[in-house]
């Protein structure tokens, strides 16, 4: 018995760590404090490790941060062509 003691140490730990883990996530979450921080540092690992999924988060936020087209003064609008023929 004494020769899983160590194992069964290692395994008990390792269970509380990822319990605090797992309560740390949902109060974040429910308190909605992760906030920027976590977002700065997910972006920069994503810049890192994964260039083309940083690219596309960057071009996702620049359409996000965009403003719709507004109406001219005298309420006309130019209409899009809608490609039917």
């Amino acid at each position: 018995m004494h020769v899983l003691l160590p194992y069964l140490a290692t395994a008990g730990c390792l269970a509380v760590v990822l319990g605090l883990f797992t309560w740390l996530a949902r109060r974040i979450r429910r308190r909605g404090t992760a906030g920027a921080g976590l977002v700065a540092a997910l972006a920069s690992y994503e810049e890192a490790f994964r260039a083309t999924s940083h690219d596309s988060y960057q071009e996702i936020q620049a359409q996000a941060r965009r403003r719709s087209p507004a109406d001219s003064p005298d309420g006309w609008r130019r209409r899009r062509p809608t490609g039917r023929g």
